[in-house]
């Protein structure tokens, strides 16, 4: 039986054939022909606020990615609050932290997940210091090690309305998808993170607006764009 839950919202494992799936799978897409002349490997997720749906846009996404047959690593670099080893239903006693923090050799501390291809790096203990962790060295060249050993490696982050920590990573990947929600994320608010993503020098990929009702009244889908 799978460990993962059915409530996880990781529709595109458990429900690969639904709209919503697809979607994800379209969004995979759209991030490949965006960067004809310079591929994306290593893609940051993050919103504006908590609650816009960064965490289950990034999960699904590496779902996507790994169902395709390619090497797919996800880290969870939100060293706040930290929910992919919930998601993916892992232990979280050994993670980034400890990799960041020399405690332990990455490949030690890497889980595989459910889904083959897809290994999970979790968030390890919260540091008290979150954003000093983050600026080290080390993460740069954990990252330059990522992907020799991966096809793609994805990051969940900390809204960036809340704290810096996403523009710190966004530098070290190769481009940024910034998570909005229909209703809830406000136009100053995103372009506010926009600007301080630019001022970072990010590569900007695009931007998914979720929890959008649907033409046909019910659900809702994610579209995609700059």
């Amino acid at each position: 039986m799978s460990r993962i839950s059915l409530d996880c919202k990781l529709v595109a494992y458990t429900n690969g054939n639904s709209p919503l799936a697809e979607a994800y799978r379209t969004l995979r897409t759209n991030i490949m022909f965006s960067a004809i002349d310079r591929p994306v490997r290593t893609i940051l997720v993050t919103s504006a606020e908590p609650g816009d749906g960064k965490t289950t846009t990034v999960a699904n996404l590496a779902v996507t990615y790994a169902r395709e047959g390619k090497r797919t690593l996800i880290v969870d670099a939100d060293l706040r609050k930290p929910s992919l080893h919930y998601m993916f239903m892992r232990s979280n006693r050994s993670g980034l932290t400890h990799a960041l923090l020399r405690e332990n050799d990455w490949p030690d501390i890497v889980q595989k997940t459910d889904i083959a291809g897809l290994h999970l790096m979790t968030a390890g203990s919260i540091p008290p210091n979150p954003t000093e962790v983050l600026s080290s060295k080390r993460l740069q060249e954990l990252v330059e090690e990522w992907r020799q050993r991966y096809d793609v490696v994805l990051f969940d982050t900390p809204p960036l309305l809340a704290v810096t920590d996403a523009m710190i990573l966004s530098a070290l990947c190769d481009g940024v998808i910034l998570v909005v929600k229909a209703g809830k994320t406000k136009i100053p608010a995103a372009r506010k993170v926009l600007g301080q993503l630019e001022f970072a020098k990010a590569r900007m990929l695009g931007t998914v607006l979720n929890h959008k009702k649907s033409s046909r009244g019910s659900g809702y889908h994610y579209a995609y764009g700059r």
